[in-house]
């Protein structure tokens, strides 16, 4: 028996589009970029042929076109993980529910996922103006702990090993940090030979947790020197972003493929970052449109 979604699960629109992204089922392409900037969305429609659709609704705006014979759709996100809980469900929902039955799809339509956006390097690696993908992300967000199957697709002996090298309990692991792998193959289409493949910390937000301190101490001092010297199989922690991991976990659950890339904008091990790479990062969506 299909499943059904009553109203209060999945909020359709009068209009016939779903609630927050007010994008409508025969819009989504089957190739996805995500940003977080909505701002960064007519960038990267720009370089489209034409546009089939433009909408927008708070930090979410859309526009679907097509690129070198390519449809796309480019969505903006906002910042951070619950956002991309949003945007996923949503994406998910209308590529894989009936909008007129509420009733699951009998056929499965897998999407392709690529969030470009910007991190904070953390390696002598990574210096300002690097391209980073992350071939695993962890979560510092917790996101993935509220749904079921998320130790199945997760690498809990990382989870484990990282625990440890902190040497953090209590309040610093609430909740559990979590590594979800980016789909393989979307990695090496993306990233060949030419962009770093990394372990990416998506962190719950732009100071304490990425290790900035302003007036507020932070619980663990030494947190990213931690980090930084923290292995495991070969793996090192290269940058610091807030949404790759919540997009690969969610992915893995539904079935999609997904990747994030970032363009490193600090690095935070010199201490040395690059306010204008808005003039730059137009190179690393090119590479992107190409590939994807």
């Amino acid at each position: 028996m299909k499943k059904y979604f009553p109203s209060s699960e999945l909020i359709i629109n009068e209009d016939g589009s779903v609630f927050h992204l007010h994008v409508k089922p025969e819009w989504l392409a089957d190739k996805v970029i995500l940003v977080g900037d909505p701002g960064r969305v007519a960038l990267v429609a720009s370089h489209f042929e034409n546009k089939e659709c433009e909408v927008e609704s708070r930090e979410f705006k859309t526009i679907t076109g097509t690129y070198k014979g390519k449809r796309i759709t480019v969505v903006s996100t906002g910042i951070g993980c619950d956002n991309i809980d949003i945007v996923m469900n949503e994406l998910d929902a209308l590529a894989n529910i009936d909008f007129n039955t509420r009733e699951e799809k009998e056929e499965f339509r897998q999407l392709e996922l690529v969030r470009i956006g910007t991190c904070g390097g953390l390696q002598p690696n990574t210096p300002v103006g690097t391209f980073v993908c992350s071939q695993k992300s962890m979560g510092f967000d917790g996101l993935l702990n509220f749904y079921a199957g998320r130790n199945s697709v997760c690498d809990l002996p990382f989870e484990r090993a990282f625990l440890n090298h902190m040497g953090w309990s209590g309040n610093m692991c609430a909740p559990a940090p979590y590594v979800i792998d980016a789909s393989e193959e979307l990695i090496d289409r993306i990233a060949q030979k030419d962009m770093v493949r990394g372990v990416t910390i998506a962190a719950g937000g732009f100071f304490g947790p990425q290790g900035r301190e302003l007036r507020v101490p932070l619980a663990d001092p030494k947190q990213n020197e931690k980090i930084e010297a923290f292995e495991y199989n070969g793996h090192r922690i290269t940058n610091f972003e807030m949404e790759s991991s919540a997009l690969a976990g969610l992915s893995r659950l539904m079935g999609h493929k997904a990747m994030t890339v970032c363009m490193v904008i600090a690095n935070r091990l010199i201490k040395e970052a690059n306010t204008g790479y808005k003039n730059t990062i137009d190179t690393l969506i090119k590479t992107v449109l190409d590939r994807i």
